[in-house]
Parts: structure tokens; sequence; C-alpha cells
């Protein structure tokens, strides 16, 4: 492939803001031999709620918040971010009808069904890299996700 000398930074900055406004998380456009992609990311967001004043000694109790909510502003990335693998639809349960496989608080081991991603039909597992606690979860059952957006997270 050629060397491009110079590439337009106000296509570059277009992008970008094209990026930003709709939501998407990248872009990539192509002509000839030259291709530019520009990718944002995007961060996962936990949200604590305090306990009420007479129960002191209580810890904070986490609160599941749908992505959609979540601020805009970027924020530090949790270690225990699960992030999606793929770009699908995920399922917090395995049918409509039955229990999800996790709720906010529940404790889960290493290779634990965290949630199903729906992809060409088929249903992809995603499972627990470690174990912890759900302390967040930032999808709702039936939600689009795409590659490496936060699920959940698993202090």
């Amino acid at each position: 492939m050629p060397k491009h000398d110079s590439i337009d930074p106000e296509l570059v900055r277009e992008l970008a803001h094209l990026v930003t406004e709709t939501g998407l998380s990248e872009i990539e456009v192509e002509k000839g031999d030259l291709r530019i992609r520009v990718a944002r990311r995007i961060e996962p967001v936990s949200v604590q709620v305090a306990a009420p004043a007479p129960i002191a000694a209580a810890a904070p109790a986490p609160v599941h918040m749908p992505a959609a909510l979540a601020p805009a502003e970027p924020v530090r990335a949790d270690p225990g971010t699960v992030p999606s693998p793929m770009v699908g639809t995920a399922y917090l349960r395995p049918s409509p009808d039955a229990k999800p496989f996790i709720e906010v608080g529940t404790r889960v081991e290493v290779g634990d069904k965290l949630l199903l991603i729906e992809a060409m039909k088929t249903f992809n597992e995603i499972v627990a890299t470690r174990a912890g606690t759900v302390t967040a979860i930032f999808v709702e059952d039936g939600q689009p996700v795409e590659f490496g957006e936060a699920l959940l997270v698993i202090a």
C-alpha cells in the first residue's frame, strides 16, 4: 500500500464528530488505497446509592443502570468490567419467561454463565472470567450491543 504523506485533518475531525454525534463506537472509510478508521473508547459506568441514614454500617447498594442512562463523560474503567466480545443482541435470561442468569448482587465463579449474545442466529454464552459479585449490569434484556461495549462489572 503506498504511503500517504497528507491525510486531510478536516476529514478526520468530521468523522470523529460523526462518531460522537451518532453514538457509534467507530467508523471506517475507504477511498482507493486510503483507509481511515476513527474509534472512540466507551467506558463503563458504575453507580452506588448510599444506604438510608439510620443504617450507618451498611455498604452502598449497587444499582442496575442501563447504558442509555449512563453519563456521557468518560469514566475510569473498572478492571472487573465484562466487555461484549461481539456485535449482537444481549439476553439476560435463557427464555422470556425464565429468571435471569444473574442480577446485581449475584455471586459468580469462573465459568458461570452471565448472559447470552445472539449473533447471526447463534446464541453465544458469555461466561465469567473471574470470581466475584456482580455490582452493575449495563444492558437490558434484548438490547443490541457492540463489540467492546461494557456489559456488566464483577467485583
